[in-house]
């Protein structure tokens, strides 16, 4: 099993940055993809950003694009998601979540989940 822990939302005002971290830790070397959703009050959970776990190479959602960058620290099996010039309608609940197969901005395809963190865009 593998477990995941984010940590890092809060409020912010618009425009402002927050970094997101996510710890994984079990049997993480079963981990291949690792990335964010997002779920808004009333809406469905949404990809943000993925990282493939040895490569590095990521995929973004067209909304956070040039705006969100994740990155990863393998020795410490943690990654992170760094949200810049943060707007209202970033506000929500951010999961970090990981698989052992090929990246998929699909959440279903996801097996393993953190409890998620909150981050509050104030306007």
């Amino acid at each position: 099993q593998v477990q995941l822990v984010e940590s890092g939302g809060g409020l912010v005002q618009a425009g402002g940055s927050l970094r997101l971290s996510c710890a994984a830790s079990g049997r993480t070397l079963n981990i291949n993809v690792m990335a964010w959703f997002r779920q808004a009050p009333g809406k469905d959970r949404e990809f943000v950003g993925s990282i493939a776990r040895s490569i590095g190479m990521t995929d973004y959602a067209e909304s956070v694009k040039g705006r969100f960058t994740i990155s990863r620290d393998t020795a410490k099996n943690t990654m992170y998601l760094q949200m810049n010039s943060l707007k209202p309608e970033d506000t929500a609940v951010y999961y970090c979540a990981a698989r052992s197969g090929l990246r998929s901005r699909v959440d279903y395809e996801y097996a393993y989940w953190g409890q998620g963190t909150q981050v509050t865009v104030s306007s």
